[in-house]
């Protein structure tokens, strides 16, 4: 295994340390030609969920094979001998933000281990809540963990099962974990594709055209990263489902008893999807539009311009633009080409950070009474920043509209975000925060006006359709190592 790049994620720190970091993005192949370039190419549409690493597992019939690596997919594959050294019809990829363990090779999944019934690769997208727990009975029990990541603990539950096939084993560890997980996973025989009881992760089926094998499937993160791959679309994996893709075909199991309803991540339709991703029948670009104009409904204000903070503003700003009649324009101008740091972040540097990233298109804001439409804030320096440079090339009023309610609580389900005591919006509440922001007005979209722009009446309070517990601190998993870390603190 390669380690084909290798950075510091600390060497963007001083640019996004405000913002919500994605997940991770996870792919997986069916019998069909090149399946580890289809596995790259998907990645390559996920990047989004994850640029610290990337790793693919193939098998071809014999052996497994595989490649991980620091740094994004077109880095880590962008030799074509890697990938001509990942032969086989089947293959599982993975994309890498950490939430859990250091940024090292040897956190960097797909993970893979010899079992009795042979090699067995697993990629996980999300957060385990019991996960230290279980690491802690595990390492009792003579377990070695080679990595600091919680996905491991699969590895090791799946190897100590006393069930005799690869199903029952992984069923068996399922039920013992806590927590958000969307998960692809390969043995010999098979592919496999698990989402938590509550669906928190998402993961979708796809199929190869009948150009590949017949029997040709995929399964993804997101439904963009399809059209990468050249699949169809099928469904959505179901919460609780496991699918087990062979020679046989596809088939699906519910191990876990009884009905829990649907707890999505409410943030994938604000933030963390790609737009032109399709997540439960809706289309994460249109929910985003009518996000913004369930804003523009409930926090209006006169104004010249409507200029969304890109990218992840853009579809919010034009709904908000058209449901205000106010124009929209294209204020502020985002470089796609920050990748690693090119000079020392100095303390001037740091406080030019954002300017490295946005820059102001002055020729529509000067004069002009800005609408400023942002998906979220976090701690607030960025969107303080970006109030002041737009202050800066003219502006006359600067109203800042928030396309999702105050984020108060920290995500314990696989999103990166700073403890509670560093979210703007648990220290103050909005007055506060827009004179720390400098901005004329601040205004969130709300709970139920959130939860209109997804089709639903209004929020229901006794039982939510989605998580949303970074807005309202509800959890719908228990949080056992937190609460547990949380007793041993006092």
């Amino acid at each position: 295994m390669t380690v084909s790049s290798h950075f510091s994620s600390h060497d963007l720190e001083f640019i996004d340390d405000d913002e919500f970091h994605e997940e991770c993005g996870v792919v997986g192949v069916w019998t069909a030609q090149d399946a580890a370039s289809l596995t790259a190419l998907g990645l390559h549409a996920l990047q989004h969920r994850g640029q610290e690493a990337s790793g693919i597992v193939t098998y071809d019939g014999n052996n497994f094979h595989s490649h991980r690596g620091l740094g994004l997919v077109g880095e880590v594959f962008a030799d074509p001998r890697v990938i001509s050294a990942l032969p086989g019809g089947v293959a599982i990829g993975h994309n890498r933000y950490a939430t859990t363990g250091e940024t090292q090779i040897r956190n960097v999944q797909p993970l893979y281990g010899d079992f009795e019934f042979g090699g067995f690769a697993v990629a996980h997208n999300g957060n385990l809540t019991n996960a230290q727990l279980l690491k802690q009975s595990l390492v009792r029990r003579g377990c070695l963990f080679q990595s600091s990541t919680d996905s491991e603990v699969f590895i090791h539950l799946i190897a100590i099962s006393l069930y005799t096939n690869v199903i029952d084993r992984f069923i068996d560890a399922l039920k013992q974990v806590q927590g958000a997980y969307s998960l692809v996973a390969l043995s010999k025989d098979m592919l496999i594709a698990a989402r938590d009881p509550l669906g928190v992760r998402p993961l979708i089926l796809g199929k190869l055209p009948n150009g590949q094998e017949e029997n040709s499937w995929v399964v993804a993160s997101e439904s963009c990263a399809l059209s990468s791959m050249g699949a169809d679309f099928v469904r959505d994996i179901e919460p609780g489902e496991v699918i087990i893709i062979d020679n046989n075909g596809v088939r699906s199991i519910h191990p876990f008893s009884g009905h829990t309803s649907s707890r999505f991540c409410i943030f994938e339709y604000v933030y963390f999807a790609r737009p032109d991703s399709v997540i439960d029948n809706k289309s994460v670009y249109m929910a985003r539009k009518k996000i913004g104009a369930e804003l523009a409904k409930e926090c209006h204000v006169d104004a010249d311009v409507v200029v969304p903070v890109p990218d992840s503003g853009v579809p919010a700003a034009i709904g908000y633009a058209a449901a205000s009649n106010i124009p929209f324009e294209l204020g502020i101008i985002r470089s796609h080409y920050i990748g690693r740091t090119f000079i020392e972040p100095t303390d001037q540097i740091r406080h030019l950070g954002v300017k490295l990233k946005h820059a102001t298109n002055r020729a529509v804001i000067e004069g002009k009474r800005v609408v400023l439409i942002d998906d979220s804030i976090v701690r607030g320096t960025t969107s303080k920043k970006i109030v002041e440079m737009v202050r800066a090339a003219g502006a006359t009023e600067v109203h800042l509209r928030i396309a999702s309610p105050p984020t108060k609580h920290s995500c314990f389900y696989g999103i990166d975000t700073p403890a509670q005591e560093k979210l703007l919006a648990y220290i103050h509440d909005t007055n506060e925060m827009c004179k720390l922001i400098g901005a004329d007005s601040l205004g969130f979209v709300s709970s139920d006006g959130l939860y209109r722009a997804l089709d639903e009446e209004k929020r229901d309070n006794q039982n939510p359709q989605y998580c949303d517990a970074c807005f309202t601190g509800e959890y719908p998993i228990s949080l056992t190592d937190h609460d547990m870390n949380l007793i041993k603190s006092k």
